[in-house]
């Protein structure tokens, strides 16, 4: 469907005795904030890693930007960009030098003028000729955000984008993931952060245990949520709230 950047069905995947996927399903609209929320060890980074190509399922499918990951690696490789948990900047050189870098590896036409133009967006300019080995926690990850956004793809992957940071900085990255999706990018964001799947998700999937088991709007999972018993002012659910609720009903089973 041409309305979809990702489609999952059935992925499974294990590392030796392990089993971290044991089928997995979801699909991420076209120019939507997707986040797959889940704990340390919950098998987020694994469904990342396959969907980018760097690791292959063990079954199911995965279809990316209208690529199979597991036959057309390349062409899916060419249409997204990929933002770890830890900024991927070289110290060495400068903010600069690092936007350069990446749009010559791209073969962009007038590199400098992509770093020049990406500096200013990101609030870089000032700092554009330090080394980055000098930036703060914040300003590395604009940066590392600035150089997966070269050549424009059109899906971009955050795996816990704002692990680390301090709170102002976290806040800077989610007003930079909310102007990607306003400029028609695919955002999948991966997040143990409950506030940062509320604030930033148009829909949220709860990864627990290798499987998906809720997943919809933020209004759409409160409806999971029990009724308030309150008689007299209707307290709405916050995500953490849902969260354990629909983990606690799992592990109930």
């Amino acid at each position: 469907m041409p309305n979809k950047s990702i489609q999952v069905n059935g992925l499974q995947k294990s590392y030796k005795q392990l089993q971290v996927l044991k089928g997995v399903d979801f699909e991420v609209e076209k120019g939507s904030v997707f986040a797959l929320l889940g704990s340390n060890g919950a098998g987020k980074t694994t469904v990342v890693k396959i969907l980018t190509t760097l690791l292959k399922p063990d079954s199911g499918t995965a279809i990316v930007n209208g690529f199979d990951v597991a036959s057309k690696p390349d062409r899916v490789r060419q249409s997204i960009s990929l933002t770890g948990q830890f900024a991927a900047v070289d110290e060495v050189l400068t903010g600069r030098e690092n936007l350069i870098m990446i749009a010559k590896l791209r073969h962009l036409n007038h590199p400098r003028q992509v770093a020049h133009d990406l500096l200013k967006r990101f609030g870089l300019t000032d700092a554009a000729d330090r080394k980055a080995s000098s930036y703060s926690g914040g300003m590395r990850r604009r940066l590392d955000i600035a150089m997966s956004l070269i050549g424009k793809p059109e899906l971009i992957f955050l795996d816990e984008p704002t692990t680390g940071l301090d709170p102002e900085a976290r806040i800077e990255a989610w007003k930079i993931v909310k102007e990607l999706a306003d400029g028609g990018t695919t955002v999948f964001l991966t997040t143990q952060y409950l506030d940062e799947a509320e604030q930033l998700a148009d829909r949220i999937a709860i990864l627990h245990e290798g499987r998906i088991i809720a997943s919809g709007t933020l209004a759409e999972l409160k409806e999971l949520f029990p009724p308030a018993e309150v008689e007299y002012v209707e307290k709405q659910p916050t995500l953490e709230e849902i969260f354990l609720a629909i983990i606690g009903k799992k592990e109930a089973i």
